[in-house]
């Protein structure tokens, strides 16, 4: 199974295979073959197309099921950038080719899925042993009718990171309770720190916050609604959560309080690598990430602090397509990849929270701790934080471009200078334009 401790070899190991992988994806002559894997030489072959860091492939969970199951044959591709894999998934579901037996599907694509797609792809409903997820989750990945299209891998409860040794230049406290209490229930006063650690510390090439698009994702998932109401209908720009997360970010930006980048965007890895900021809010999936691209070298700096407010932001599912040849038995992979013993051995290899809530009670779960964040007791941490998440949260049909047009909104502030009013209206105009 492996310690929490491991986890910087396993995401080392992870980000060669995601690179060597994604070329693969990128070059592959898939889109011309017949969806899906299928029966050869007396072997049930199963494909899977998957993005990012999800743990699946990485942790050694495949290899596993091969074993367990000497009959099964899995080849997974893995694409590195969500945006990307996503954009490929759809051109190949309105084409009916191309398709993997079993599909990634990222929380913020789980809505246009059920409402858009849910012929393509295969109900888990009656499947036995799935009854162990977060309620809310399953619901997420439902259809109005019954329809149970993917079951859940992850969770992303928050957290804030940040580096020990900034804090104490700064004369601000280290130790992750007295850190946690500075911003308790309240984000305006994480951006309140963020003043006190610009004053506070000297020098000019270190900014207290990564992005302010983080500080407004964190915001904004921490409510029910964000931009579609019950009934489908896009609310963001009336809702006051949305309009909340807008102005305290703005004003984060505008103070020069960020450095400037984009999570996941050029620019974003090397500041982590030359430690150019602080803090990031953290969601538990992005601990692999940041202990990664941070590297050896700044293992012990980062810690983990409870964050202001619980909220959910990202996590993932595993769909089957409906005509896949193979389609009985890679729902029955997705089942075991998604019990709980796996979703808790994928946390104590590479820290993603598991999305069963069976699996939160595991002690293995509950009693992890990151040897590369300082020992920070991860388990405890996010897995009060996992509590704290709204129990409904009403998805839309374009969350996720809707995300990250905010994130390139946020971008012309903090880059270009442009007035909070302007970019809003920018923003808005591209939100329209993206939604039809």
């Amino acid at each position: 199974m492996g310690s929490p401790g491991s986890m910087r070899a396993r995401t080392v190991a992870a980000a060669a295979v995601v690179g060597a992988l994604t070329l693969v994806v990128g070059c592959s002559s898939s889109d011309d073959s017949v969806t899906g894997g299928g029966k050869k030489d007396g072997k049930v072959v199963i494909t899977m197309g998957l993005y990012g860091v999800m743990g699946i492939k990485e942790t050694g969970l495949l290899e596993q099921y091969e074993k367990e199951n000497p009959n099964v044959d899995i080849k997974a591709e893995i694409a590195g950038d969500e945006q990307t894999y996503y954009t490929a998934l759809q051109t190949r579901l309105a084409a009916g080719k191309g398709l993997k037996d079993i599909q990634g599907i990222e929380i913020g694509r789980a809505k246009e899925i059920t409402e858009t797609q849910s012929d393509k792809f295969a109900d888990f409903s009656d499947v036995p042993g799935t009854d162990h997820f977060l309620p809310w989750k399953e619901s997420q990945i439902s259809t109005e009718d019954g329809k149970v299209l993917g079951l859940g891998t992850d969770i992303g409860p928050m957290a804030v990171c940040y580096r020990k040794d900034y804090f104490e230049q700064a004369g601000l406290p280290t130790d992750r309770e007295e850190v946690a209490k500075l911003w308790e229930g309240d984000w305006r006063k994480y951006v309140e720190v963020g003043r006190t650690f610009k004053k506070g510390f000297k020098g000019d090439d270190v900014a207290y916050m990564d992005t302010a698009s983080g500080l407004f994702n964190a915001m904004v998932y921490g409510y029910p609604e964000q931009y579609y109401n019950e009934q489908g209908e896009l609310i963001y720009d009336k809702n006051p959560a949305v309009k909340e997360a807008w102005s305290l970010a703005a004003d984060a930006a505008e103070d020069d309080l960020s450095a400037k980048l984009r999570q996941f965007q050029p620019g974003w890895d090397p500041g982590l690598a030359n430690g150019t900021f602080a803090t990031a809010v953290c969601p538990a999936w992005m601990l692999s990430h940041i202990s990664e691209k941070a590297g050896e070298a700044n293992k012990g700096k980062w810690d983990v602090a409870k964050a202001p407010k619980g909220a959910n932001w990202g996590g993932s599912f595993l769909g089957v397509v409906e005509q896949s040849p193979v389609k009985e038995e890679a729902k029955k992979l997705v089942a075991w990849l998604t019990a709980p013993e796996q979703q808790a051995h994928i946390f104590s290899e590479i820290g993603n929270i598991p999305s069963s809530g069976e699996a939160l009670e595991n002690d293995e779960v509950k009693n992890a701790k990151s040897e590369y964040f300082s020992d920070a007791p991860i388990g405890e941490i996010f897995g009060a934080a996992a509590q704290e998440i709204p129990d409904k949260q009403v998805l839309g049909r374009k969350d996720g471009t809707i995300k990250d047009t905010f994130s390139q909104g946020l971008t012309l502030i903090e880059q270009q200078g442009t007035s909070r009013d302007e970019a809003w209206k920018t923003t808005a105009e591209r939100i329209e334009k993206a939604v039809g």
